[in-house]
């Protein structure tokens, strides 16, 4: 059977876009194909300023939201990325694979190193590297895919080329993975800036649904959701990007195609009402269930520590391997 790997980093609440992205793939599909580990990788949230507190507990938030969400511990591993020290002594491993160069290029980089610059904050190593932290992550348990949502593929591209570079170099040891992608919503975009994707930790939170947020708090934000110039309803990404957006986010929700959808509606205000009771009612059965466990901390904790330790016993011998190889003394 195939092996699948994919993580939520928890910086901030887990969003409409994490669910259709990402998520409802991993519970629907990926954890009954596939032997499919989800981590909360709470490692990477240690690349920019933090709150220590806060990750803990955006980390038990994300790991409950999964379990709300579908994910079921007897068909799938969810458990946390500090958990398992493999990810972290893999990661040095792959920056001595890794240049300078490819680090650099990574659009995420590029991107966050230039807003903390620009807001006169420092620039943490930790946001160069984390890339190969990512690929330790998925190559650590010889991974097949990677499901994600398409602003990750740079990163799925770098993994195949340490893995290959590694593999060339040392001996074979890792499997060389492929990103796969669902075909509807794969990046959801902001409701206020439509342009940009709805990322969870944006500051004012008006363009992002958030998995938790109550149901007339949803249907506010898509209600004032930004659209296009003109009255007719097009799907077009480029020219009407905000129409576009919430025709997507209805077809995620209904399995329908975007563009057929908008033939159905002749003004912005029936889709944006439509698509914000379809969201709604996607969501409710996760926040029911996230109430109910979030009363049970303990079946939470039970379900991470068993998680942690089918982990580890799945990566520690590929991680052992890659030392051997690489040319490490082994212990004893």
């Amino acid at each position: 059977m195939k092996r699948t790997f994919s993580g939520v980093k928890p910086t901030g609440h887990l969003t409409l876009g994490n669910y259709l992205g990402a998520v409802r793939r991993w519970a629907e599909v990926d954890q009954h194909d596939s032997d499919a580990l989800f981590s909360i990788v709470d490692l990477h949230a240690l690349t920019v300023e933090h709150d220590p507190a806060r990750v803990r507990r955006l980390s038990r938030q994300a790991a409950t939201i999964l379990l709300a969400a579908g994910l079921d511990p007897e068909q799938c591993t969810v458990f946390v990325q500090s958990h398992v020290d493999e990810h972290a002594r893999l990661s040095y491993l792959l920056e001595c694979t890794a240049t300078d160069g490819e680090m650099r290029r990574m659009i995420q980089y590029k991107e966050k190193g230039a807003r903390a610059r620009a807001a006169g904050e420092s620039v943490r190593l930790s946001l160069l590297t984390y890339p190969v932290l990512m690929a330790s992550d998925i190559l650590a348990y010889a991974t097949d895919e990677v499901p994600v949502g398409d602003d990750q593929a740079q990163h799925v591209e770098l993994t195949r080329d340490l893995a290959v570079r590694f593999n060339q170099r040392y001996g074979h040891v890792f499997t060389v993975p492929k990103a796969t992608y669902p075909q509807v919503a794969a990046r959801v975009m902001d409701l206020q800036e439509p342009t940009s994707k709805m990322g969870k930790s944006n500051d004012s939170g008006a363009g992002i649904v958030y998995l938790l947020d109550e149901p007339e708090v949803i249907r506010r934000k898509i209600m004032r959701a930004v659209t296009d110039s003109g009255q007719d309803v097009e799907y077009d990404r480029e020219g009407r990007p905000g129409a576009a957006n919430l025709l997507e986010i209805l077809a995620a929700c209904e399995d329908g195609n975007p563009a057929a959808l908008a033939g159905v509606y002749q003004s912005y205000g029936a889709l944006k009402k439509d698509t914000a009771e379809a969201v709604v009612e996607l969501l409710r059965p996760l926040r029911e269930r996230h109430a109910q466990l979030a009363a049970d901390p303990g079946f939470v904790d039970e379900v991470l520590r068993a998680g942690a330790a089918r982990a580890r016993g799945l990566a520690r011998p590929l991680v052992d391997r890659a030392y051997a190889v690489i040319g490490l003394l082994p212990v004893g």
